[in-house]
């Protein structure tokens, strides 16, 4: 059995494990059992995959396996992961792992929440590792409905507009999608059949005039899902009303199946497109990442900031992939997964501090390092990571995108660069300015005093975060190295 199968199975044993649960007390260990066991096994393939490289297997993608689903349009149920989507594998197991002990205290129908929550991150594992565009795209759509659940009956605020929000754009985003895919399918015969198989699409040149009419509907359609600029509107009101662990896993996670569809749809699947069309995207995600920086700066709510910051941090990633180099894409994968682990730090400690002072405003909060260290000590770490602190792992990516951005020699690529650049000073601003307020300002309320530290799952789920964004940014190679073989390949194959 293809070991990426298994990526599928655990998750539907766990969720059918919950379903068999009696005693509700111990439904949150069955999850935790489960989503550990997935932690495990997405590093047992990276180890495995590492092996079959070391053993001198070339083959563009591994442990590929393929089953005719619907043999009318040529549609399979085929699997396989290079360096990439191995990476975003891990990504995955590790916000969800984080999660489950973040939302170990939940006490409302408490089955249908983690089943509910291990759902949405099992189609993101079928994305992930999908090699056919249409089950790419139907594990795409599996989110959708689990994410509107999830917010509309476990979150807060104006939960239900948060939902329908997200699940209206995210929608109208599919269908734009959807279009851009049946135009790549019906122009991918090139002497046999029609396919839908990614890897066979990109050996055919589709030609110029079709590459850009379905460009913008394929990018627009999976930069929804990463708050492209102006379709982000969903993003604040959507992460504010998401319970924690749903928010760590939509900012973690679900904002980056939208920059993976873009680069391996997208560009490259369209290429001549990608590099036609490029200027006009590069204008709008530059306009994400100055904006979201901004606006994350006159925000009150701790949730809308974050959210906010998000939209920045994600514009900058697709501003990356946009440069259609090795380096500023490399930069980009980086920026994926360092974003996914501190924003996913910063919801969980948001989470945590508005479980003890019942708000989520700054300027009714402070002095909080006196009354809990820990979760204090957490949030920072994870503040510096924002602002490109060097041992981090937001440093680390940030670099390498300004660095690959700036080998593009258009005086409009650079002139962009250096307006991007600009947000490493705003991030700066807003970040100091909420830490300084939030934990070292004077105590707002002496009831703050009595506030409990953070308990051993929140710790687990608070630490697990930080480990990996400290392995980022002090050894970077292990994750570099695993995308530059296959960012080598796709790039001297675009020729772009």
């Amino acid at each position: 059995m293809n070991p990426l199968l298994y990526l599928l199975i655990v998750p539907t044993l766990t969720m059918l494990g919950i379903v068999l649960t009696k005693k509700l007390e111990n439904v949150r260990v069955v999850a935790a059992i489960g989503m550990t066991a997935q932690l495990i096994l997405s590093f047992a393939l990276l180890f495995w995959f590492y092996k079959l490289r070391n053993d001198g297997n070339s083959d563009a993608f591994l442990f590929v396996s393929s089953t005719m689903w619907y043999d009318s349009f040529n549609i399979q149920l085929k699997f396989g992961v290079d360096g990439i989507s191995l990476s975003m594998v891990i990504l995955t197991a590790i916000v969800v792992f984080a999660g489950v002990f973040v939302s170990w205290k939940i006490e409302y129908r408490p089955k249908e929440f983690f089943i509910s929550l291990i759902l949405l991150a099992t189609g993101v594992y079928g994305f992930f590792i999908s090699l056919d565009l249409f089950t790419m795209f139907l594990f795409y759509e599996l989110e959708v409905i689990p994410m509107y659940l999830l917010i509309g009956i476990w979150g807060s605020g104006r939960k239900e507009y948060g939902a329908m929000k997200l699940t209206l754009m995210i929608m109208a985003g599919s269908a734009l999608l959807l279009v851009g895919l049946l135009g790549i399918y019906f122009n991918s015969a090139a002497g046999g059949r029609l396919t839908f198989d990614l890897t066979e699409i990109a050996k055919i040149s589709i030609p110029y005039s079709v590459q850009v009419f379905f460009f913008p509907f394929i990018f627009i359609g999976f930069g929804v899902s990463g708050a492209l600029f102006p379709f982000h509107t969903w993003s604040p009101d959507g992460h504010s009303s998401a319970p924690t662990a749903v928010s760590m896993l939509a900012a973690g996670v679900l904002m980056k199946l939208g920059a993976y569809g873009c680069f391996r749809v997208a560009i490259c699947l369209l290429p001549e497109a990608a590099h036609s069309l490029a200027w006009i995207f590069i204008i709008l995600t530059s306009m994400s990442v100055v904006y979201g920086a901004f606006g994350a700066i006159w925000q009150k709510d701790l949730k809308y900031i974050n959210a906010y910051s998000s939209i920045s941090h994600c514009g900058l990633v697709l501003f990356a992939l946009l440069m259609l180099n090795e380096t500023a894409t490399t930069g980009a994968f980086l920026q994926m997964i360092s974003h996914g682990l501190m924003t996913a730090l910063f919801f969980a400690i948001i989470g945590m501090i508005y479980a003890r002072t019942h708000t989520r405003m700054i300027n009714e909060m402070g002095g909080l390092m006196k009354a809990i260290p820990f979760l204090s000590v957490m949030y920072v770490i994870a503040g510096l990571a924002s602002l490109g602190l060097p041992g981090l792992s937001g440093f680390v990516a940030e670099m390498t995108i300004f660095v690959g951005s700036f080998q593009h020699t258009d005086t409009f690529y650079r002139v962009a660069t250096i307006v991007v650049c600009s947000s490493i000073v705003i991030t700066a601003v807003y970040i100091l300015r909420v830490v300084g307020i939030l934990f070292f300002g004077p105590m707002k309320r002496d009831t703050y005093l009595e506030l409990k530290d953070a308990q051993w799952f929140e710790k687990l789920s608070g630490v697990t975060l930080i480990v990996f964004i400290a392995a980022i940014g002090l050894a970077p190679l292990w994750l570099s190295n695993l995308l530059h073989e296959p960012l080598t390949a796709i790039f001297q194959h675009l020729k772009i």
